[in-house]
């Protein structure tokens, strides 16, 4: 019996997150998992985001039911065990046979094989823990428990060193909402496009009247009157989507874009993968709006913003704008490189890889973009400073 593809994909991408420090949500949006069904893509963006989100909780599982240490486990052997571990403690739908055996599965199928003896053993007896234990409201409530900023990072699943300094900055309350949210399924946004259109409010209606007819049931936006919550069914798979009349695209990056405002001549600093771009260039059809990105892979992203002709895309350092001193734009985003520690319900791989000391190198980055930039602003030009950062340093 094979294992099953959404476990083989999750296996994959968890796998890839650990040793190639990739971000889970752009493996799980790729080429290679097109050909997934929608139940298997389902399951695996449970399984992968599920495991990152509580990883340090399922390796604390496994050390108290397991006789060897995990840090002298193989990778592949390591992401098995957690896998099993948030099927059997989190997933109550999923048998937990299902979930042992095909964790064994994927240990012989990595040719780990020597291994599967104690992933099987391991993971029946945390099976045969009790019931109420393995409940994933019972995380949530022990979360709402916690005493201090240590104790909240065990139950959240985060590291100490962040937790303590959420607390000192914005109290132990809201450090825990913080925690909370992290643990949390993020809304899907999406934007309706057509806001330069003069017809936007028939063209808004026909497009939320063909999204319902394709199952896609939506809620208002919680900030912004062109946004909308997605609350069920697929909205890839519908025409408008295929069609371009809308983008999935998080609420709060709509209100940065938006910020912008509008103008003659627009920059994005870093603009990959370009949702912000596309905004900016959807809401200023008679602008030009200049895209720059630093990496070649990242700047590749931008190829999808070729059927907007007012983009034009240069791959260059925000640090070292290549532009003269002559060259000046009445409206600039800079939306720098930054922790992303705002965004770890969404991508909960950073937590486990942002040291203390990288935020002094972010700052340094980010003050040059700035300066960089401000140097490229014209006379009463607007320039929008964001980061996707909760920390000082990035921000004040």
């Amino acid at each position: 019996m094979a294992v099953s593809p959404a476990r083989a994909v999750a296996f994959e991408i968890l796998l890839r997150v650990e040793r190639e420090d990739s971000y889970a949500s752009e493996l799980l949006h790729s080429l290679a998992l097109a050909k997934l069904s929608s139940r298997d893509h389902g399951l695996a963006t449970e399984l992968v985001m599920g495991v990152l989100r509580w990883q340090s909780l399922l390796d604390q599982r496994l050390v108290a039911a397991s006789s060897q240490k995990i840090e002298r486990l193989d990778d592949e052997v390591l992401i098995a065990l957690r896998l099993g571990v948030y099927q059997l403690q989190f997933l109550s739908r999923v048998p937990a046979r299902a979930a042992i055996f095909e964790s064994v599965e994927l240990v012989k199928a990595a040719r780990k094989r020597s291994a599967a003896s104690l992933t099987n053993a391991v993971l029946r007896k945390m099976a045969s823990a009790s019931a109420e234990d393995a409940v994933a409201q019972i995380a949530f409530m022990r979360i709402s428990r916690s005493a201090d900023a240590f104790m909240l990072a065990r139950d959240a699943a985060h590291p100490s060193w962040l937790v303590q300094r959420w607390a000192e900055q914005y109290g132990l309350e809201a450090a825990r909402q913080i925690c909370a949210y992290d643990q949390t399924v993020p809304d899907t946004a999406i934007h309706i496009h057509g806001e330069h259109i003069q017809d936007e409010q028939f063209q808004d209606v026909n497009t939320n009247s063909e999204l319902a007819a394709a199952g896609v049931q939506l809620a208002c936006g919680r900030f912004l009157s062109a946004a909308r919550r997605v609350l069920a069914g697929d909205v890839t798979a519908t025409r408008v989507y295929r069609e371009g009349r809308i983008s999935i695209q998080d609420e709060t990056s709509q209100l940065v874009a938006l910020l912008v405002g509008h103008g003659e001549k627009l920059l994005d600093c870093c603009a990959a993968p370009g949702s912000k771009t596309a905004l900016l260039a959807r809401c200023n059809p008679r602008a030009k709006v200049w895209a720059t990105e630093l990496h070649p892979h990242r700047a590749r992203l931008l190829q999808n913003l070729n059927r907007l002709p007012n983009v034009y895309v240069v791959a260059a350092d925000a640090r070292h704008l290549p532009f003269s001193s002559l060259c000046t734009f009445d409206r600039i985003l800079a939306d720098v490189p930054c922790s992303g520690t705002g965004t770890l319900a969404r991508n909960p791989e950073i937590k486990w890889r942002l040291k203390l000391e990288d935020l002094r190198d972010l700052q340094s980055r980010q003050v040059a973009i700035l300066k960089s930039a401000l140097a490229q602003l014209a006379m009463g030009g607007r320039l929008v400073y964001s980061t996707c950062s909760l920390e000082h340093e990035e921000n004040e």
